[in-house]
C-alpha cells in the first residue's frame, strides 16, 4: 500500500533536466505545462514552509499521529508548492510536509504553481480560512491580512470565501479585544459568541469584568449577551455593578439564609469569584435581634 502511495508522482528529475527545472518560472515559459498540472515527487529538502502561512500552531500529537498514518498509507492528499528557482515554498499543505519530514520521507507528491507573490499570498490565505481548525482569533487575523495586505474589500472577500459579509465583520472586530481576552478565545477558555457579547461594552473595564463573569459563572453565550446589555445600560459616570447575574449555588445560600433569619439576604460576589459581602436586610429592632439571637 505505501508503495503504491508514494508512486503516485514521477520525481522531477524524469521530467526536468536541472536546467529547465531552474528557467521555469511562469507559465509561458517552455517545458511549464509539463511541471504545472501534473502530480510530482519532490524531494523534501527542496521545499520550505510559506513566511505567510495563517496557522501559527501545529499540535504536536497531531503530528505524530498524521505522520504514522503517512509511514502506513503515504500522504493521500498532495501538497501545493509554488516554484521558486530551483526550490518550492509550500502554498497549501504545511502540516502534511512537516508529518512527511517527521515520518522520515524523502520526496513528497506535490501540485506545482507559478504565482506571483501577491497571489501565493492570496492563495495560501483563501486555502487556510477554509480550514476547520483554525481559531476564531487565527481566522480573524487572516481575513484582515486579506483586507490589508492583499487589498480586497470586505465585498470582495466574502464572495472569495463563501461567507456572509456580517459574519467577516464580526470576526474582524474580534482583534479590537485586548490580548488577554483574544488569549481566552483562542484557548478555548470562551467562544467567539462570548467575544462579540464582550465586543458590546464601550470600555475596556467593562470588558475584562464581562470576561471574568463569563469565566467564573460558566455563562453561555446568551446569558453574557444579557449582562452585557444590562452593564451597557447602566448610568454613565456610575460604577459598574459586578453582581449582576446570580449564580445558582449563592440564589440557594440567599434563600436558606433568608429563612433562616426571617429576613430579606443578599450576597454579592466580587467578578473573580474570589470574595465577597452578605447584605442582611433587617426593618426593625426586632429583627436586628432575631438575626444577632442566631449568630450568638
Amino acid at each position: 500500500m505505501k508503495d503504491k502511495k508514494r508512486a503516485m508522482g514521477r520525481g522531477l528529475g524524469a521530467i526536468l533536466n536541472a536546467e529547465s527545472r531552474t528557467n521555469i518560472n511562469s507559465a509561458t515559459d517552455e517545458g511549464a505545462k509539463t511541471l504545472v498540472g501534473n502530480i510530482v515527487e519532490v524531494p523534501i529538502e527542496d521545499i520550505y514552509p510559506n513566511a505567510g502561512q495563517p496557522r501559527t500552531y501545529f499540535d504536536e500529537k497531531a503530528l505524530n499521529d498524521l505522520a504514522e498514518s503517512i509511514r502506513s498509507l503515504g500522504i493521500i492528499q498532495p501538497v501545493t508548492l509554488r516554484k521558486d528557482g530551483e526550490k518550492f515554498e509550500i502554498i497549501s499543505g504545511e502540516r502534511r510536509y512537516r508529518a512527511s519530514k517527521i515520518a522520515g520521507l524523502a520526496a513528497i507528491p506535490a501540485y506545482i504553481r507559478l504565482v506571483n507573490d501577491q497571489e501565493l499570498l492570496e492563495m495560501a490565505l483563501v486555502e487556510n480560512i477554509q480550514r476547520e481548525d483554525l481559531d476564531p482569533i487565527e481566522v480573524a487575523l487572516t481575513y484582515q491580512r486579506l483586507l490589508d495586505e492583499v487589498g480586497m474589500t470586505q465585498e470582495n472577500l466574502s464572495q472569495r470565501v463563501g461567507k456572509e459579509r456580517s459574519t467577516i465583520t464580526n470576526s474582524v472586530r474580534l482583534l479590537k479585544l485586548s490580548p488577554s481576552i483574544q488569549n481566552g478565545i483562542r484557548s478555548g477558555e470562551i467562544s467567539a459568541g462570548h467575544g462579540r457579547a464582550i465586543m458590546g461594552l464601550d470600555t475596556d473595564e467593562k470588558r475584562q469584568i464581562l470576561f471574568d463573569r463569563i469565566i467564573q459563572d460558566h455563562l453561555n453565550v446568551r446569558q453574557a449577551e444579557q449582562l452585557a446589555g444590562q452593564m451597557k445600560n447602566s448610568p454613565p459616570g456610575e460604577k459598574v455593578v459586578k453582581q449582576i447575574l446570580v449564580p445558582n449555588h449563592v440564589k440557594k445560600a440567599q434563600k436558606e439564609l433568608s429563612d433562616l433569619l426571617a429576613v430579606n439576604v443578599e450576597i454579592k460576589t466580587a467578578a473573580n469569584g474570589k470574595k465577597g459581602k452578605i447584605v442582611l436586610d433587617f426593618k426593625n429592632e426586632e429583627e436586628l435581634e432575631n438575626i444577632l439571637a442566631h449568630i450568638r
